[in-house]
């Protein structure tokens, strides 16, 4: 039998080590996998271990729990983790989505593990996670601070200049050992900011996130074509480079 494997996110330490405990505790069998304290760390996160179940605090530094559970989409089961009043509950009840109100009661949890656990299991034939788009879209225009900030123009380093660069004009950004490389349809450039705390300011509807490490200009897309019968590579209008699409994102450029 395969072991469920969870992801935690939670940036009050306080509440994150007492979620951790009663999660040891209502369900033993499951291994936590990733502990993220903001939410840049979470999605990085999940990423790197695609874990079965992703806890979320709502409000986070950096993308918010709603904006993790966008990317994450159906890819994992959420539970989100809240302070919110009970206008956020009404919400979340009528959805297909589970949550914790803070404090996190034990009883509370337990029957949320409950719930992922039928989900889960072979008798329910591992009930595939649930559409979370209209929840989400609901949430994050009625909860105050839930619209970020986008980012409109970077500096970067090219040659002796600091550069301006209108973010518009990106290809695509590559994560490139300890900065981020910032492509250009006539240059390339790099910021100190790691990709993943780029992320939060990047509009998700312009620019898709293809790889771990990649964010392309979804505007610069030619094409997408297969490498082999599991791979697949963008080709972009400007640029010759052919960018690597992991099996996460795949579904970004199915029919």
């Amino acid at each position: 039998m395969t072991m469920t494997t969870i992801l935690v996110a939670e940036d009050e330490p306080l509440m994150r080590e007492r979620l951790l405990e009663m999660l040891a505790h209502a369900w033993p069998e499951a291994t936590v996998v990733q502990v993220a304290e903001n939410g840049n760390d979470a999605w990085d996160g999940f990423l790197a271990h695609e874990p079965d179940v992703a806890f979320l605090d709502i409000r986070m530094p950096g993308l918010s729990g709603l904006e993790v559970a966008e990317r994450i989409g159906k890819l994992a089961h959420v539970v989100f983790v809240t302070a919110y009043d009970q206008y956020a509950v009404d919400a979340f009840d009528a959805g297909a989505v589970d949550y914790l109100l803070k404090p996190v009661q034990a009883d509370r949890l337990e029957r949320a593990v409950g719930r992922l656990r039928e989900k889960l299991s072979p008798a329910a034939g591992n009930a595939p996670p649930a559409d979370l788009g209209h929840l989400l879209h609901h949430l994050k225009s009625a909860l105050p601070g839930m619209r970020p900030e986008r980012i409109k123009w970077l500096k970067a380093n090219v040659g002796r200049q600091i550069r301006l660069i209108d973010v518009e004009d990106v290809l695509f950004f590559q994560s490139d050992t300890k900065y981020t490389r910032v492509k250009l349809r006539d240059s390339e450039a790099l910021v100190r900011t790691p990709l993943k705390d780029l992320l939060s300011g990047l509009d998700p509807d312009r620019f898709w996130q293809i790889h771990r490490g990649i964010v392309v200009n979804a505007g610069a897309i030619a094409a997408a074509e297969r490498v082999d019968a599991e791979r697949l590579q963008v080709l972009l209008r400007d640029c010759d480079e052919k960018l690597p699409v992991s099996r996460t994102f795949a579904y970004l450029f199915r029919d």
